[in-house]
């Protein structure tokens, strides 16, 4: 038995994996031509299809379990129906991406099976959309999963037509059968047998067509991703009682049960979309840091000036020491090394002889040279921005 810590760390990798980014207007995912049947275009043109539809090319009929038909409004003119959307894209790995009824499964597999394998061009399409040889075709599909989709999903689908298969973009009812893969991905839809694929990149403005559903939202579609490693067991909610399912992959759903280690939510919290954040909601202004409080000044000793041998530098917050009175008769020679004058301060010019200055401002250089003179093109007026002493007066 699993860690419930184990769990915890996987099912938030498969979140972080799966909730990865918003796409607004289309999608980047597989990129292929898709060129559908009647009705469909390119892929900037995707289909709505409701969940009790068939939708254009069916490989077989239904095998799905019988649900009720919801009822659908029509979709607006084909110049309305450009509007931005935005998908989202989560990992197949996902907890609660998927649902469906213990102990029941979504489509008959079984049926599936013997329908495609009754008409060899149809088997044939088939099994080259799914990657496998035509005589592999009922054993791919009984390693897929029987669920339903939780949410409004965008495929790529597949139909048969002429004995020739061709692909759409379409976006499939939440509550639609589908057979996935171990993975996560759906590769059946069972109200038609088509198979299907991960969604194609759309290169301009898209438009939906088709019939739209109570509770479609443009805003709120996904697109599915393969999950990182293959599963053992999807994690998926039973529709009936709003609970936690661990279904086994390829199983039909006779060996559920409840998950020894359930996700650390609950079965009714939405992770499948972002929550965006509520406009009325007032943002708290940032709080100003608090200024820390003075520190008190730690008393420093000072010494004794009589006791020290001479001058010295005192320590910081202590008295200067006390500079000796001179005797009288002597003068106390300063800075230049001669005895103050008490003559104004001036250059005493020589004939013919230009005295050096004992400062240069900027913008008076001493003569020609390159950009400046001042010891080079590279090298600053005053090293380490040390501004010579003002003349002394």
């Amino acid at each position: 038995m699993r860690s419930p810590r184990r769990f915890r760390r996987g099912a938030l990798v498969a979140l972080s994996a799966g909730v990865l980014l918003a796409v607004v207007g289309c999608e980047s995912a597989v990129d292929r031509t898709t060129k559908g049947t009647s009705g469909t275009a390119e892929a900037e043109d995707v289909l709505l299809q409701p969940l009790g539809e068939p939708g254009p090319g069916p490989f077989t009929e239904s095998t799905a379990r019988p649900v009720p038909s919801p009822s659908v409004t029509r979709s607006p003119q084909e110049g309305d129906g450009s509007a931005t959307r935005t998908v989202h894209r989560v990992s197949g790995a996902l907890p609660g991406l998927y649902g469906g009824v213990r102990s029941e499964a979504a489509c008959d597999v079984e049926q599936q099976a013997r329908l495609l394998t009754a008409d060899q061009d149809r088997a044939r399409a088939f099994a080259e959309v799914a990657g496998v040889e035509a005589v592999q075709v009922p054993g791919y599909l009984r390693s897929l999963t029987p669920v339903v989709l939780r949410a409004d999903t965008q495929v790529t689908n597949h139909g048969f037509s002429a004995g020739s298969t061709t692909a759409f973009q379409a976006v499939l009812q939440a509550g639609t059968a589908v057979l996935v893969d171990s993975r996560g991905l759906p590769r059946v839809r069972c109200t038609s047998g088509n198979p299907l694929d991960r969604p194609a990149a759309a290169k301009g403005k898209v438009t939906h067509r088709g019939e739209r559903w109570p509770g479609y939202d443009p805003a709120r579609i996904l697109a599915v991703d393969p999950g990182v490693q293959p599963l053992t067991a999807l994690v998926i909610v039973d529709t009936d009682d709003n609970t936690w399912i661990e279904r086994a992959v390829g199983d039909d759903g006779g060996r559920d049960r409840t998950p020894a280690d359930p996700p650390p939510f609950e079965p009714s919290q939405d992770l499948l979309f972002p929550s965006p954040a509520r406009p009325s909601d007032p943002v708290p202004p940032p709080s100003a840091p608090s200024a820390p409080a003075p520190a008190e000044p730690e008393e420093t000793e000072c010494p004794d000036p009589s006791a020290t041998g001479g001058p010295a530098e005192p320590p910081p917050g202590c008295p200067p020491p006390m500079e000796p009175e001179p005797d009288p008769g002597t003068e106390t020679p300063d800075d230049f090394g001669e005895a103050p004058s008490d003559e104004p301060w001036g250059w005493e010019e020589e004939p013919g002889v230009v005295p050096e200055p004992t400062q240069v401002f900027p913008g008076e250089p001493d003569g020609p040279g390159g950009p400046d003179d001042f010891g080079g093109p590279d090298e600053p007026m005053y090293a380490d921005a040390d501004v010579p002493e003002p003349f002394a007066g």
